[in-house]
């Protein structure tokens, strides 16, 4: 089977990207097509995608369009419409929600749509830039999202098939698209992560620090308490600032770090706590379970189909600091078994991911052969 795999844009490394990561594995000679392609701003992920090929629609030497990913948006339709890929038996397309990459051209029953979620900031979802803020954005951004909303529509009625991150995102998917969607988990790498021996003093929270990922909530509930916080990851659209100019004695911010180090800090947290408003999934919190560490997040999103209440975390009811300080006062680490963690995380493990997903595809590629036959 000839497979192409194409992703919204790849200049950093987040939960999607993992997703990208494991596809390649299965399908390690498919060209993976993205309309831009920064290997630089990759930071310490950068040496695992060096050998990838990877075709990027707009040149590698057109530097400005790093800068740009948000008004792209506007070309980006133009750009995935004259990606012809129809001889390719499968096209599989990583819809992060940043773009329309279901515009491609592909032979009919080939076209498969792994979606992360439908574009968050065209349909009322939290996102990384507050662009409502200013009416003099506001309202003309409101008339072009009107258009991009009808863009979208159309790209999503040429999927083949649809397959959701989650529950959650199925929903989106019936409800944006009126189209539905197969469920398959993103992938978590849980190894033997298990962990008994670590130090657990202090509480974790990270990942890709945007906005719409509420880290401020964690910070000021710890200042509140004055407990131990540590905080990772790359920040998004001046967030970075923000956080650090809340952030108490007691929270410490490291920055962008390597896997290694990330497991280190699961390894010894006393929990992770992930605030994330309407979250898509949510893989951080899979990897803390798959350390044995509970989680204390946000009752929203995807995370209520990974996190078992009152036996691997808990969940804080409001996007409030009060709410979580309610429960943060309350928690108990020792309440909670490693091994009932363990168990959930392998549950999205990226073996079970990787032969789903596989199935998937060459289960609907050889009936649309057969019907081509037929």
């Amino acid at each position: 089977m000839k497979i192409a795999i194409v992703h919204d844009y790849l200049k950093e490394y987040g939960g999607a990207e993992r997703v990208l990561e494991a596809l390649h594995e299965v399908w390690p000679k498919a060209p993976i097509f993205t309309l831009v392609y920064s290997l630089r701003h990759l930071g310490p992920h950068q040496d695992r995608l060096k050998e990838w090929n990877v075709k990027p629609l707009i040149p590698q030497w057109f530097y400005p369009a790093t800068k740009l990913i948000s008004p792209l948006r506007l070309l980006a339709p133009m750009f995935f419409r004259n990606l012809d890929l129809s001889n390719y038996d499968a096209v599989l397309v990583s819809a992060t929600g940043a773009y329309n990459p279901n515009l491609i051209k592909t032979k009919k029953g080939t076209s498969f749509c792994y979606c992360h979620t439908p574009p968050r900031y065209l349909y009322g979802l939290p996102t990384a830039r507050e662009w409502k803020r200013h009416w003099y954005f506001r309202i003309p951004a409101e008339i072009i999202n009107h258009f991009l909303r009808l863009v979208d529509f159309k790209s999503a009625q040429k999927v083949d098939y649809f397959i959701a991150n989650s529950l959650n995102t199925a929903s989106r998917i019936t409800k944006f698209y009126r189209r539905e969607a197969e469920v398959i988990y993103p992938p978590v790498d849980v190894k033997n992560n298990l962990q008994k021996d670590g130090k657990a003093d202090y509480f974790l929270a990270g990942g890709r620090l945007a906005r719409p990922k509420r880290v401020d909530l964690a910070i000021k509930a710890c200042n509140k308490l004055k407990l131990p916080l540590k905080v990772y990851g790359r920040a998004f659209a001046g967030y970075g600032e923000e956080l650090e100019a809340l952030a108490g004695p007691t929270v410490e911010f490291l920055g962008e770090i390597t896997d290694e180090k990330k497991d280190e800090l699961y390894k010894n947290c006393k929990a992770y706590i992930f605030p994330a408003e309407e979250e898509d999934f949510g893989i951080s919190p899979v990897e803390a379970l798959s350390f044995g560490k509970p989680v204390i997040a946000l009752r929203q999103g995807g995370v209520l189909e990974t996190v078992l209440e009152g036996k691997t975390g808990e969940f804080f009811d409001y996007p409030k600091t009060e709410s979580l300080i309610r429960v943060l006062k309350n928690f108990k680490a020792d309440k909670y078994k490693p091994e009932d963690c363990y168990l959930q995380a392998k549950k999205f493990s990226k073996e079970r991911f990787q032969k789903e997903i596989k199935a998937f595809v060459e289960k609907n590629y050889a009936r649309t052969t057969r019907s081509r036959n037929n």
